[in-house]
């Protein structure tokens, strides 16, 4: 395998750090390399690993002494997210979401949720992150996790548990940001909602198309709590520093939020969508109330006329008085139903 800016036959990309005391000495070192720094005291060992291969993370798994199981699942297209304890190491899955840029007035007109797989060996000084293209240019931007230790780098000297909570953190952001997205767009659909002018089956369309992406949100949003909570009951097994209890504790606390905001959005959709339905509901009982008063309108020339119509002598007869009474009957009792309906808002 080859390090950042190269590739191998089978496409695969290799990023590396380390740091020595907390403070970064080295990118983009030797792949054969990792083994010793991870050895050494005092050392902290990130790389990511974008796109590889079962032969390459046999030989790292050999290597490193990772567990076959936690192998074949990095590699899995699909596998739930968890955080899964072995004896020489720990292993994560999570899901991030990305964002397209939105087009248009909507927040999105189609789905915006981008979800890519990060799955992690957590070591006693490093961490190994696994990546795969999503087949899309939108994705999970590993360079946002670099920049956030590099933000917070006062934390890498509390060793590989500092890099854990640095690689969680970006992730439950972006789970913020989406809920967020979906969000705006669920305002936007109350905003319409009630708008006469706005095409029903838009409406219907935009409601679908945020149920659906709820839940696809949900799948990713809500098992991260079990992940968060995993790695907060076994700090000691990924070697987290007790001052770093307080920066978990916030992520926990942010991953909760989440799954709350997403859960009451799943709420304010089902209404959406409920209210849709009734208000189709209403405007179909309005047409029908304007049609039937329209049809008793008709009705009362037809009356009159069918009235005068038989073949008996009426007054007016067979004279010019006799049709303009029945013209004003007829005009009369037209406009008075129509006033009486017009009262009643059904016309």
């Amino acid at each position: 395998m080859r390090h950042t800016g190269e590739m191998s036959e089978s496409q695969c990309v290799v990023r590396s750090r380390l740091w020595r005391d907390g403070v970064l000495e080295a990118e983009n070192f030797p792949f054969e390399l990792i083994s010793d720094y991870l050895d050494e005291e005092g050392c902290l060992v990130w790389v990511d690993l974008h796109d590889p291969d079962l032969a390459h993370l046999t030989d790292l798994a050999e290597e490193l002494s990772l567990d076959p199981h936690a192998v074949e699942d990095a590699i899995a297209r699909k596998e739930r997210a968890k955080a899964t304890r072995y004896s020489t190491h720990t292993f994560l899955t999570v899901y991030s979401i990305a964002l397209p840029e939105p087009a248009g007035k909507s927040p999105y007109a189609s789905s915006a949720l981008e979800i890519s797989r990060i799955s992690a060996f957590v070591l006693h000084r490093g961490i190994i992150t696994v990546r795969h293209s999503t087949g899309t240019e939108v994705g999970f931007d590993i360079n946002q996790v670099t920049e956030r230790w590099d933000d917070n780098a006062d934390l890498l000297k509390y060793g590989v548990g500092a890099l854990v909570h640095g690689l969680l953190d970006e992730v439950v952001d972006g789970h913020f940001d989406a809920v967020q997205c979906l969000d705006d767009l669920i305002e936007s659909l109350e905003d319409v909602l009630f708008d006469d002018h706005a095409g029903n089956k838009e409406v219907q369309k935009r409601t679908y198309q945020a149920r659906k992406d709820l839940v696809e949100l949900r799948r990713v949003v809500l098992p991260m709590r079990e992940v968060v909570n995993a790695v907060l009951r076994h700090r000691k097994d990924i070697h987290a520093a007790s001052e770093l209890d307080s920066w978990y504790d916030d992520l926990y606390d942010h991953v909760l939020r989440a799954a709350e905001w997403t859960e009451s959005l799943r709420d304010m959709v089902s209404a959406i969508f409920e209210t849709n339905l009734s208000l189709q509901d209403a405007r179909l009982n309005t047409v029908m109330k304007q049609l039937t008063s329209w049809a008793a309108i008709i009705a009362i020339p037809t009356a009159v006329t069918g009235y005068f119509g038989q073949n008996v002598p009426y007054p007016g007869f067979g004279k010019e008085w006799g049709f303009l009474l029945s013209s004003g009957i007829i005009l009369a009792l037209g406009v008075t139903l129509y006033l009486v309906f017009k009262r009643r808002n059904w016309l």
